[in-house]
């Protein structure tokens, strides 16, 4: 385990924003889009009024994120396999020097992380997400929804929660 939030190197278009995501897509993967007037809820595949101006992506290994600026899109990634190519870490090298024995400025917890019932009356509308990844149905042998919590090792802030499945052993 080697955490690593960076920012892509450039702003995307929309198309370079869908190719990308398809790119850093693992199986399973699952999308969260938000507009200012509604969001997709949890979902398995990207729905046909994508992009939003905001969303995510996340699997086991990472979340990816991103929003709208102007016509393009940036993108955070909040990794918890390393490096990903093009991404540029957040964190300066000057904060890291010195120290040879900590291989990353950030350390990562995980929880599992429970989703509302749909039936839930707190929320004017049902939430949507795969009844799979509930942690409360653990009957089956399926990905359950959980939070990383990416951490600064210095200060023990947590800065980043980031959603992600934790796979079944």
């Amino acid at each position: 385990m080697n955490p690593f939030v960076g920012v892509y190197e450039k702003l995307l278009t929309e198309t370079q924003l869908r190719e990308l995501l398809q790119q850093q897509a693992t199986t399973p993967s699952y999308y969260f889009l938000r507009w200012s007037h509604q969001v997709s809820g949890i979902v398995e595949q990207l729905p046909d009024n994508f992009p939003s101006p905001e969303g995510q992506m996340f699997n086991c290994d990472r979340e990816l994120r991103w929003k709208r600026q102007n016509d393009r899109y940036s993108l955070l990634v909040l990794s918890n396999t390393g490096e990903v190519p093009r991404f540029t870490s957040i964190v300066k090298d000057t904060e890291n020097q010195g120290k040879s024995e900590e291989k990353s400025y950030w350390k990562t917890e995980q929880r599992p992380a429970y989703g509302y019932p749909t039936n839930e009356t707190r929320f004017p509308r049902s939430r949507i997400y795969p009844e799979s990844l509930d942690v409360r149905n653990s009957a089956n042998n399926k990905p359950k929804l959980a939070q990383r919590y990416f951490i600064a090792k210095p200060t023990a802030t947590v800065h980043f929660v980031a959603l992600t499945v934790d796979m079944p052993t």
